[in-house]
Formats: C-alpha cells, sequence, structure tokens
C-alpha cells in the first residue's frame, strides 16, 4: 500500500445541539440527537499519495451515522475538487472511502454504504476565523469558532480523536446539505475544526 498524507484544515457540521460528544468519547457516545447527519470540508494545503500530488485541492464529505459512531453502519458520500487530475481524484476517493489505509482506514470498517463519488466545483473559504465550504447545490456551510473566556476560541486539547488532538470548538452559521436525497438545514449546531496534522 503505498504512503500517503495530508496537511491542511478540516471543519465539519453535524446535527449534534452542542459539541459534538463522539469527539470526547471516541465514538462511544451516542449523538445529542440518537443520530448523526452531517458534512465536512477538507482542505489540503500539501499533500500526497505515492507520487501524485494532492495539495490545492478540497474535498467535501456527507455522513449518515444511525447511533453511535464506534458501532459503524455509516452511509458516506464525496464530493472531489473538480480541479483533480484523474489520479489525483482516484487517490483521494481511496483516501476517503479507507481503501489507502492509514489515518481513514477506519473509513473502510465503519462504513457501510459509500454512495459514490463526484467531481465538483469544491470551494474552503477562509475569512478572518470564518470557514466556508461551497458545493454549489450540494453543501453551503460556515463554521466560526466559540469565543473563550480570555482572546481567542474554545479549543479541546490532547484528546485522542483519530483526526487529531486538538479540537476548536465551533458553531455552524450556515449548514445546508441537498444531495443524495438528504435535505438537512444544521444552522446553529456543532461544528468542530482540526488543524490536520498536529
Amino acid at each position: 500500500m503505498e504512503k500517503w498524507a495530508l496537511r491542511g484544515e478540516l471543519i465539519l457540521n453535524c446535527s449534534c445541539t452542542v459539541f459534538c460528544p463522539c469527539v470526547i468519547s471516541l465514538g462511544k457516545h451516542p449523538p445529542t440527537e440518537g443520530n448523526c447527519q452531517g458534512w465536512a470540508g477538507i482542505r489540503i494545503d500539501t499533500g500526497y499519495s505515492g507520487d501524485t500530488n494532492l495539495s490545492g485541492l478540497n474535498v467535501a464529505l456527507l455522513l449518515d451515522i444511525p447511533g453511535q459512531m464506534a458501532r459503524g453502519n455509516w452511509t458516506a458520500a464525496a464530493f472531489i475538487d473538480d480541479r483533480a487530475s484523474d489520479e489525483a481524484f482516484e487517490k483521494l476517493c481511496n483516501i476517503f472511502s479507507g481503501k489507502a489505509r492509514g489515518t481513514t482506514g477506519l473509513f473502510s470498517v465503519l462504513v457501510g454504504n459509500f454512495l459514490g463519488a463526484e467531481k465538483a466545483p469544491v470551494s474552503f473559504e477562509r475569512e478572518g476565523e470564518k470557514r466556508r465550504l461551497v458545493v454549489p447545490k450540494r453543501i453551503i456551510g460556515e463554521v466560526e469558532p466559540v469565543e473563550g473566556n480570555r482572546e481567542g476560541g474554545v479549543v479541546v486539547k490532547n484528546s485522542g480523536y483519530w483526526i487529531a488532538p486538538d479540537i476548536i470548538v465551533a458553531k455552524a452559521n450556515q449548514g445546508r446539505v441537498r444531495a443524495f436525497g438528504r435535505v438537512w438545514d444544521f444552522d446553529g449546531r456543532s461544528a468542530p475544526d482540526w488543524l490536520l496534522p498536529q
């Protein structure tokens, strides 16, 4: 299996009404609404898979999880940046389906129904502390850190979560999904943010 690595940022917005209990419990605590529905956006600042350069590309994911994350049976789909070459598209599909193993290898165990991947114009923008993900007519999301007692946002440090140990606690100013038969609106809901890797 070839080596791969991604460095950048991952934002997520889900149906949990408060900060994701799945993150702290490592998937053993049920989501606040019983199931977890959400979207994720990945900005790849630098990345590779084998000899394929993945730097500068963006990826969006749709995740539909029927209960505790650790119990699996997830449904997932991916939108891959339409600037990706055919080779980069294939490598990113392998990474985010778990086929490439490594950090995302868990997906191959947890995802029971992969709805597929398609190329799309995926934008990931930064405006101050805000992060915005857009897949036209599919996903529109904007997340912003929750303010802390002192300067800066609230950060959970040294977690055991597989993405990265430090998690920026954020909320969604906007979170809308219209894709693969899902019609979701998660404005004001949980939206953790990770820098990859830490």
